[in-house]
């Protein structure tokens, strides 16, 4: 059984363990995705779908492992200000991509390419 230790506001702060647990489990994850890239025997499509995989599941074990989020109820409005934040990047980059792709579309309409 983990041994977690508690400050006074019920915050979990891991053991050895947990934190050896967290680190190995992102070093294997950034050396698949960096061996995935090195090797470059798989498709460009899949080898991204592998990248983004392995950084999500990465992204689950920092927050687990080290920040200390989990579902219990002391850590629940810590959770919901990552989820929170979490929209709000993704609202900011997806908007900034639209943007971006939207006006490249519409700058390159009427160019002609050199030699024509």
């Amino acid at each position: 059984m983990a041994h977690h230790s508690y400050d006074s506001s019920g915050a979990s702060h891991g053991s050895l363990k947990s934190y050896a647990t967290g680190f190995l489990l992102s070093l294997i994850l950034t050396v698949i995705s960096f061996g995935l890239v090195m090797d470059g025997m798989l498709q460009h499509g899949l080898i991204m779908a592998c990248i983004v995989a392995a950084a999500v599941i990465q992204m689950i074990v920092q927050v687990h492992y080290f920040l200390h989020l989990d579902t219990s109820s002391a850590q629940r409005w810590n959770v919901m200000a990552l989820l929170y934040t979490v929209l709000i990047v993704a609202i900011l980059v997806g908007g900034t991509i639209w943007i971006m792709a939207n006006s490249q579309s519409h700058m390159m309409h009427g160019v002609m390419p050199m030699g024509h």
